[in-house]
């Protein structure tokens, strides 16, 4: 019920986090072990995302198009590195029409292999280049340790593939998109990202380089939002895409892929949350104002009623995402507590002495309580709300940006690193040694996040071992 507190974050940040997901009626669990449910609210936030992506994509090039969901095992052999990647994650069919399979064949965990696979009969000549591609829809990885929207064996994504003729066009590729998507975490989702490039550890299977952007939770923790990849000639050899080049010589292609998944929902839920429910950016927001007509009889009823219709139809009609609260079954009480709960950014509330005064009361979710109440003219009502729904995106970021910058420190020392990753971010020096990157994990439980591109002109040393350094890297606990 949505009078029913949910568990306090700072007391429980993990079972806030679940019962919120599935009360704000964004997710249910499946009965499959490990998937979810998306509900319609959690899909219509997830449409805003693809939405906003799509038309970024495409203006950079891109088309869709769609690929089997089922992948021949064979090809996952053929790229050293990306089976052995994921082998522990693949789910297998061995079976179909009541027969046992000639040849097995994987749930796609990712789709490198097949569209390899396909790009090499399609790339021929330079001319067929570059290829830019994306596929909107699932995958399956077999995780054991499971959380709604961070971590499923099913989870939904977009995953963009390239094919080049050389290998600065590809890079170009890689960090154009590392842009945009850095655009929209910042604009859109109001999370402050870092990009930098991971390290070899952390790289994603079968790339040459791997770039990430890296946010902060409330709780602390890391979580990867998004990937961009450079592959080389990885795939394009495993695959044998090779294409006549101007100087009619046969070379192999050069490709990258990309993703932000639906992971990224609950990177909203966890920077923006608070304890009485979701607090969702603006620009995302399935519903942008909800109109909360008050009222104790059926006199004051037929007055607010009338006035809360024309204020609906006014917003409806300038394009913002609005919900007329009407039910007569609940309380007002009852019906703010809800759409707290499920984080919409503007309440429209309207009774008799408003209807009066010619006022409306608009409370912004990001500021529960007296603090975000202002009561403002009904005249110009979509313009002031309108307003009001930028000042509030504006607010989430800046609060956002403040509180990851409050708690990534500069480290010299091993010893304050391992002080500071139990809750917060270190920032250091690191010789870039898997050596050092492993004795950080297994003595705090803490790894690498990335390399950020901007970094200081002077070497330094590494945190861990004290061997001369030119980079720094970001250490944090990590979803």
């Amino acid at each position: 019920m949505a009078e029913d507190k949910l568990p306090a974050r700072s007391e429980d940040f993990s079972e806030w986090y679940n019962q919120l997901v599935v009360r704000a009626d964004l997710a249910d669990y499946a009965p499959v072990r490990g998937c979810m449910v998306v509900k319609p609210y959690g899909w219509a936030l997830w449409e805003n995302i693809c939405d906003w992506l799509d038309a970024e994509f495409k203006k950079t090039g891109h088309v869709n198009a769609a690929f089997p969901t089922l992948i021949p095992m064979s090809f996952f052999e053929k790229e050293k590195e990306h089976v052995e990647g994921f082998a522990p994650e693949l789910a297998v069919v061995t079976h179909g029409g009541g027969a046992e399979l000639e040849e097995k064949l994987a749930v796609r965990p990712t789709s490198e292999t097949i569209i390899g696979h396909m790009y090499s009969k399609w790339v021929k000549s330079w001319r067929d280049l570059p290829l830019l591609i994306v596929q909107w829809g699932s995958v399956m990885r077999w995780e054991l340790r499971t959380k709604l929207f961070l971590r499923t064996a099913e989870f939904y994504w977009h995953e963009g593939h390239t094919a080049h003729a050389d290998e600065a066009e590809a890079k170009e590729e890689m960090y154009r998109i590392l842009d945009i998507y850095e655009q929209f975490c910042y604009e859109q989702a109001a999370i402050p990202v870092l990009k930098g490039t991971k390290s070899e550890t952390e790289r994603f299977a079968g790339a040459q380089i791997t770039t990430s952007i890296e946010a902060m939770m409330w709780d602390k923790r890391a979580l990867q939002s998004g990937t961009s990849h450079y592959f080389g000639e990885n795939f394009s050899k495993a695959f044998d895409i090779q294409f006549l080049n101007k100087d009619n010589q046969l070379t192999f292609a050069q490709t990258t892929s990309w993703a932000i998944s639906s992971r990224i929902i609950g990177a909203m839920i966890m920077v923006h949350g608070d304890d009485k429910g979701l607090v969702l950016p603006p620009r995302l927001a399935p519903v942008q104002a909800v109109v909360v007509p008050i009222f104790k009889n059926d006199d004051e009823k037929a007055k607010v009623m009338d006035v809360a219709d024309r204020l609906f139809a006014e917003l409806k009609a300038a394009n913002v995402r609005v919900k007329f609260d009407d039910r007569d079954n609940v309380s007002s009480g009852f019906k703010f507590n809800d759409w707290e709960m499920r984080g919409v950014p503007v309440r429209v509330e309207i009774g008799p002495k408003d209807v009066e005064k010619g006022t409306v009361a608009l409370a912004r979710r990001d500021k529960p309580g007296r603090e975000g109440k202002v009561f403002v003219s009904q005249e110009n009502i979509a313009q002031t709300v309108g307003a009001l729904l930028d000042e509030v995106q504006a607010a989430l970021l800046q609060r956002a940006v403040e509180y990851r910058d409050a708690n990534i420190h500069n480290v010299q020392t091993y010893d304050q690193l391992k002080e500071v990753v139990q809750d917060g971010w270190a920032f250091a020096y690191w010789c870039e040694s898997t050596e050092c990157e492993k004795k950080v994990k297994e003595e705090t439980k803490a790894t690498t996040r990335n390399i950020p591109f901007d970094q200081p002109n002077e070497e330094g040393k590494c945190v861990v071992c004290g061997k001369a350094s030119k980079r720094k890297v970001y250490f944090a606990k990590a979803y």
